[in-house]
């Protein structure tokens, strides 16, 4: 069933050239969908544009019923058909894409690429976050990283593997947010320019997950793989503390992963940490730096107050033979930023968001390496 919108009218001089429908797509391929990141024209979603004198009906048609996106689709839709000149009334007929439409388009977007896209050879560099035990702020890291990474114009994408204590969601600002399932595949939402999946958009924020392994990592494939991301230029992942399920079948999964690890200053800490960074490289992962969280305090007179004391994060990095990436202070903004929502690399002054901007300038600049990745070329 179609519903014809109501008529917008828009002023033509008298002097304006007659409109075209090529010159009407030619405005409409300007308009992006807010989900799928492409032009609405090369999405085929509109299959119809007629011009009737200064009138021009466009038929548009959304990937699924009840497209979140809807209201703002045709509204861009309508705004760009009215500004081609000539144009003096603009109707917009809104339906849905029939399934055969909708799986060639998911088809397409998905490039006959294989099921599971962040392959050795992707383009897409794959990072994950990991700690050797909980507390030490390792979400909150990874929230704002993923952040930072798109702030300097990067396409990021982010998965909550942390699937016991998934937090992503509510650090993000998005605890309500829900996938769209367009055919088979799930549209993530966006927070901050970046596409967040996490179990927490598909159960209860007060339900407490209890899965054991095949779960686990069916799970951990499943938002791999289903989850439609686009073209990205950088996949976060936020790991599990510790070296269970979800470790080792990330390992499987993506052994070109590059990996971080998060410890705070104490030597305890520290000691634990190095565990995770094992377990990584036992399934063929790059440990590529440590991030020492809540690395100090700062004090009115310009002092600094260590309250989990000092130099665990050089000594994990020097265990592990990698550098010291970042040492990112406590800060009463970054606590309170993620108890909102509000992710605090967007605070211009703050010296923990300042540090962690400087972690995904470091992060963004070292690039991907060639290990496992195979060559347009082969050896006489």
């Amino acid at each position: 069933m179609r519903r014809r919108a109501a008529r917008a009218a828009h002023p033509v001089a008298e002097s304006a050239p007659a409109a075209t429908e090529q010159a009407v797509r030619a405005a409409l391929a300007g308009v992006i969908d807010p989900e799928l990141r492409r032009p609405v024209t090369e999405l085929d979603m509109v299959p119809r544009v007629a011009v009737d004198g200064d009138r021009v009906t466009v038929g548009l048609e959304l990937t699924i019923v009840g497209c979140p996106a809807a209201t703002r689709i045709e509204a861009d839709v309508r705004a760009a058909a009215a500004s081609v000149p000539g144009v003096g009334a603009v109707d917009v007929e809104v339906g849905v894409m029939d399934r055969a439409t909708r799986d060639a388009l998911i088809a397409r977007l998905r490039g006959g690429k294989p099921a599971m896209p962040f392959t050795a050879d992707s383009l897409t560099r794959v990072i994950a976050v990991t700690s050797g035990k909980g507390g030490v702020g390792k979400s909150t890291i990874t929230a704002n990283l993923a952040v930072a990474l798109a702030q300097q114009g990067l396409r990021v994408g982010l998965v909550d593997a942390d699937v016991f204590g998934f937090s992503i969601p509510g650090l993000l600002g998005i605890p309500e947010a829900r996938p769209t399932r367009v055919g088979e595949a799930i549209m993530p939402p966006r927070a901050h320019d970046v596409a967040v999946i996490s179990i927490g958009m598909f159960v209860d924020a007060r339900t407490a997950v209890s899965w054991r392994g095949p779960m686990l990592h069916r799970t951990v494939q499943q938002f791999l793989t289903d989850v439609y991301f686009g073209d990205l230029d950088v996949l976060v992942l936020d790991m599990p503390p510790g070296t269970g399920d979800v470790a080792i079948s990330v390992g499987q999964l993506l052994p070109h992963a590059e990996v971080l690890v998060v410890t705070t200053p104490q030597r305890a800490a520290a000691d634990v940490a190095e565990r995770s960074a094992m377990v990584a490289r036992q399934t063929g992962q790059t440990v590529i730096g440590v991030v020492e969280n809540m690395a100090g305090l700062a004090q009115a007179d310009g002092s600094v107050l260590e309250l989990f004391g000092s130099g665990g994060g050089a000594e994990t990095a020097a265990r592990l033979e990698v550098p010291l990436l970042a040492q990112v202070p406590l800060s009463i903004a970054l606590r309170e930023g993620g108890d909102e929502g509000r992710p605090i690399v967007l605070e211009a002054d703050d010296p923990a968001g300042a540090a962690i901007r400087a972690l995904a300038q470091t992060v963004a600049a070292r690039g991907r390496g060639l290990a496992g990745r195979s060559l347009p070329f082969s050896p006489r």
